[in-house]
């Protein structure tokens, strides 16, 4: 394929009136993204520094490489239920990640470069709905501690139900029962801080829609904190008394790249890949709504696989497109890739000069932006949609959300993608029928392209095939060749509504005809259309059946019919 990013194509003609514009878009999404990186990256387990990284390094890629004109890429809230997993894992860690980090951009490339990028589109809504929402619980659950300021202490062993904690659990049921355990050490001055955080960001748009409430909340926490910290002694933990904000990026090194961790850490690079797919493409497809414009889907990937290896070299997280950035892009004058690239520059001015006042920032603050954040996630509204749709919808959507959830999400996933595929193949099968037309008359088309009547002759069965015939229905079209009498001498099958074939339809034909042949009738196709007429003719059914017998119209077909009889 010829790959050539949206950059190059909207540096012709680029004036100083586009820099300008691109110039205050890109300044204030840089200011918008500071605090979302160092959440997004909190929640996922890791130093707030690693979601700076990989907002800088990953987001001017993205913007540099890729095949959209506004997306602004970093990390999000999609990915914190799989690098919390991963981080967490004694045998893998940060190390771990950036393998499978490595490993999903590669993977993405190669989507992009095979023209992949409209594959994505297939993944069922369901299925998108089923584990975004599974990511929002799962996001607001790791919320809980620093929302009520909860001291946790695993000084010794705590054991709760039945289970033994000595750290943090990662998955739901296990934080929940902690925090139920600390509740009573709730710290009433961060549970206020953050609460007025939340309905502040909740009723900010009230107020306007071009500065963030995240951001607004972040300003007003951090200094009201150090105004309250200093004249009434409340505390609450910041970001100081966790982590360290370096004063700038950190130098490239190669992750482990080992058999045996890309052998352990493949599925999750594959999650990784898809993920960071959907997310872009998703953002993208919004993107162009906004602006009118069309993106390149297998440009979009190829830019993202390029900002994902690029980011864990300089310890950075998975990153993708974030439709929360890319639309405060646009609302504030962003067009061109260039504005991305600007919006990364501006964070990491930020780091290198203004990393300092950042570790002042609560945490209490932050964990009402994330709570925020997966409250927009969750998709109360597409989930109420689905509720009143068909049942086995619902089975998808409830399946993916409670594996998300209570398990994992690499597994809601490939578990939701065998449901989504077995429902279709049962609705494929109930809507598909094998007819007989018992009756001496059957519809056609005359000469003049009008519809007629067209009488069966003697000694002939007709059975129209309704939908694909596919391993699926074979039984319905045995079952209904199996009806065939003494009496009769040929047997046509009406395949106008049948527009997909697969091997078990070829192995069905086959055996049907070698029943035919021992009683003597003979086989005539009608109406085949392109797809199971070449896949005849690659197996070589065409030639057994014999080409006479193969027509285009069932008028054709019915006079082959009369021959066969008289002959017979």
């Amino acid at each position: 394929m010829s790959y050539k990013p949206e950059l190059l194509n909207t540096l012709k003609g680029y004036d100083g009136k586009a820099f300008a514009q691109d110039l205050i878009a890109g300044i204030i999404v840089g200011i918008v993204a500071l605090p979302l990186s160092i959440a997004f990256a909190i929640a996922s387990g890791c130093s707030p520094q690693t979601g700076l990284y990989t907002a800088i390094v990953a987001g001017f890629c993205i913007a540099a490489f890729g095949g959209t004109r506004v997306q602004i890429g970093g990390p999000t809230g999609a990915f914190t239920v799989l690098i919390y997993g991963i981080v967490n894992n004694p045998e893998l860690g940060m190390s771990g990640l950036a393998t499978a980090t490595l490993i999903a951009g590669i993977f993405l490339i190669l989507l992009g470069v095979f023209k992949m990028g409209g594959l994505v589109k297939f993944i069922p809504y369901t299925i998108v709905v089923g584990f975004t929402a599974g990511i929002a619980v799962t996001i607001a659950t790791g919320q809980i501690g620093d929302f009520f300021g909860l001291t946790a202490d695993f000084s010794s062993p705590v054991s709760v139900c039945g289970r033994t904690f000595g750290k943090m659990p990662g998955d739901f049921a296990g934080k929940i029962l902690v925090y139920a355990h600390f509740f009573n050490t709730i710290n009433w001055y961060s549970f206020a801080m953050a609460a007025v955080c939340l309905v502040i960001i909740f009723l900010w748009p009230k107020v306007t829609n071009k500065i963030p409430g995240s951001l607004i909340v972040i300003i007003l926490a951090t200094v009201a904190n150090l105004v309250i910290a200093n004249t009434c002694g409340w505390h609450t933990d910041i970001i100081k008394d966790r982590y360290v904000i370096p004063s700038g990026l950190p130098k490239p090194s190669l992750p482990d790249l080992s058999i045996s961790t890309i052998t352990t850490v493949f599925p999750t690079a594959i999650s990784i890949a898809v993920l960071a797919a959907i997310e872009s493409l998703l953002s993208a497809v919004v993107a162009d709504g906004m602006i009118g414009t069309k993106h390149d889907s297998n440009t979009e990937l190829i830019g993202q696989g390029i900002a994902n290896i690029f980011s864990p070299l300089f310890g950075g997280l998975p990153a993708t497109g974030a439709i929360a950035r890319t639309a405060t892009n646009i609302k504030n004058g962003g067009r061109t890739p260039v504005a991305g690239m600007i919006h990364a520059v501006v964070l990491l001015v930020i780091m290198v000069f203004l990393g300092k006042y950042v570790v002042y920032i609560p945490m209490a603050a932050l964990s009402a932006v994330l709570m925020s954040v997966a409250w927009n996630m969750a998709g109360i509204p597409a989930i109420r949609k689905l509720l009143k749709g068909q049942k086995s919808d619902i089975c998808v959507l409830a399946v993916t959300f409670l594996i998300t959830v209570f398990i994992d999400l690499t597994v809601a996933i490939e578990v939701g993608l065998g449901f989504a595929a077995f429902f279709f193949i049962k609705k494929m099968i109930d809507v598909s029928e094998v007819q007989a037309k018992r009756d001496t008359l059957i519809g056609g088309i005359s000469g003049d392209g009008t519809a007629e009547q067209l009488e069966i002759p003697e000694g002939a069965l007709v059975y129209e095939i309704e939908g694909p015939l596919f391993f699926g229905t074979v039984r319905k079209f045995e079952m209904a060749s199996e009806r065939a009498g003494a009496d009769c001498k040929s047997m046509i099958f009406y395949m106008r509504n049948t527009i997909y074939l697969d091997a078990g339809g070829i192995q069905a034909l086959e055996q049907c005809k070698a029943a035919c042949d021992r009683k003597g009738i003979k086989i005539i196709l009608s109406g085949i259309h392109t797809q199971p007429y070449m896949l005849l003719e690659k197996t070589g059914i065409a030639e057994k059946l014999g080409r006479e017998n193969i027509f285009e119209t069932i008028n054709e077909a019915l006079a082959r019919a009369k021959e066969i009889v008289k002959e017979k």
